[in-house]
């Protein structure tokens, strides 16, 4: 007969490890193409818009872009979507890096021109005194 007491789930403790679950990207975040957005279980948030869904729920982008969050109403109200919305930022700087530059040739030749037909003028009265 065993001399110890009844001790319940003492006797059955394993460790788990976490499974590092969650959101990894927030809204309003650069992301490139590959990047995981959330880790789950099951279906908690669904893919929208540039996102793709891995064979353990994880959610990652399929393009590059910002992060950004929905919530459905209708038919399928309650359901949160993860967008990735491409970036058009690059395009209006190159444009506008472009403008600067056709503007600023112009003047900076003006400047030149008129500079130049003065030296000459100095340099015709020189002569001609002498």
């Amino acid at each position: 007969m065993a001399h110890t007491k009844a001790q319940g789930a003492a006797n059955r403790t394993v460790n788990v490890e976490g499974k590092r679950l969650g959101i990894k990207r927030y809204a309003g975040e650069k992301i490139n193409t590959g990047t995981i957005i959330v880790r789950q279980k099951g279906t908690k948030f669904h893919t929208g818009i540039n996102t793709k869904m891995g064979r353990d729920f994880t959610i990652f982008a399929s393009a590059d872009g910002v992060v950004s969050f929905r919530n459905m109403t209708g038919h399928h109200r309650g359901q949160k979507y993860i967008d990735v919305t491409p970036v058009v930022a690059k395009a209006k700087t190159v444009k506008a890096t472009k403008a600067v530059k056709a503007t600023a040739k112009p003047a900076a030749e003006k400047v030149v021109t008129k500079k130049a037909p003065a030296k000459k003028a100095v340099a015709k009265k020189a002569s001609a005194k002498k």
